[in-house]
């Protein structure tokens, strides 16, 4: 396979255990010096495809290359071009943030001066200067996972695989992992990024994935696949449950099709078309009439749309950042 500007591409993927595929004609296509987000429901096989893609298990069936290298004919190529983090902190809490980036310097053979040397590049790099001489088990989640993927960058990879980094972290500690993931873009490195956090992919992914019983069944950016759920969304809450049969002929003249009554939210939602003309004219509608609105808004779709459309499944997306980011601008 010619490279043609990407970093990773995967043909017709086959992995079978027994008589399951977890894999059963997988794509993939990973542009160069991009976040590519994997997305789909447990048991999709994400997690199976990273680690054929990192050489930790062999395929079945299918093609792969993963920066230039084929992952079958040159295993040890693969090796040395990748970088791989997993769901949870592989670091030493006993040792000090610096000590953990000189061993595993040291056991890519760098020798000390060369070990040192890098480490000391990547506290800088991650923002862990302050707390180099610190035990890692003093170090928060955030801290931890910046100093699990400074480790992945000993030899700076060409392509670095995060296989759901940010599972069990808090809010504030995600942001900070974001953050490290997009300086490492920044610099030329190839992230592909499989979660189950759709606001995650959705931040940080400029196209992703969706894969569902071990086939690619989307891929697209953030924008495109958003669009193939349908334009916005008018949504109004009114305070009185009695209000409901008057909001709902107030959308139903603007709206594209049937509106969607959620009666235990006091809820009316509608696609719309003419997005500020249909919130301008339901809202005065609703203000004649005398009804109270507890809220009215035009809403996008989200990520969450469209993996419910397309796997059937929920996300486990984690609450909305944007409150917390607030709070950190201030």
């Amino acid at each position: 396979m010619n490279g043609n500007g990407f970093a990773v591409r995967a043909e017709g993927l086959q992995k079978r255990y027994g008589e399951k595929y977890a894999l059963d004609g997988f794509d993939l296509h990973v542009r160069q010096g991009t976040v590519h987000g994997l997305l789909g429901p447990n048991g999709a096989g994400k997690t199976t495809a990273v680690r054929i893609l990192s050489t930790l298990i062999r395929l079945d069936g299918g093609r792969a290359e993963v920066a230039g290298a084929d992952v079958v004919r040159e295993p040890a190529l693969v090796r040395g071009r990748i970088g791989l983090t997993g769901q949870y902190a592989a670091v030493d809490e006993i040792l000090t943030g610096r000590q953990n980036l000189e061993m595993f310097g040291r056991l890519f053979h760098l020798g000390a001066k060369r070990a040192a040397r890098r480490a000391q590049e990547l506290l800088e790099q991650f923002h862990l200067e302050d707390a180099a001489e610190k035990g890692a088990g003093q170090y928060s989640g955030g801290m931890r996972r910046r100093l699990d993927l400074a480790a992945s960058m000993i030899l700076a990879p060409a392509v670095l695989f995060l296989d759901e980094p940010t599972t069990g972290l808090d809010p504030r500690s995600r942001l900070e992992v974001w953050d490290a993931v997009r300086e490492l873009v920044a610099g030329g490195t190839t992230v592909l990024l499989t979660t189950q956090y759709l606001e995650e992919a959705d931040r940080l992914a400029s196209r992703i994935t969706v894969i569902d019983r071990g086939r690619a069944i989307a891929d697209d950016t953030p924008d495109g696949l958003k669009n193939t759920v349908g334009g916005s969304h008018l949504d109004v809450v009114v305070r009185d449950p009695a209000d409901l049969p008057a909001a709902v002929k107030a959308v139903t003249r603007v709206c594209a099709g049937e509106p969607l009554v959620i009666d235990v939210e006091r809820r009316v939602q509608a696609s719309v078309t003419d997005r500020v003309a249909a919130l301008t004219d339901v809202a005065r509608t609703l203000q004649d009439e005398g009804v109270a609105v507890e809220d009215i808004g035009l809403r996008r779709p989200s990520l969450d749309d469209v993996f419910l459309r397309l796997t059937g499944q929920t996300s486990e997306t984690p609450a909305p950042l944007a409150d917390l980011e607030k709070e950190i601008a201030a």
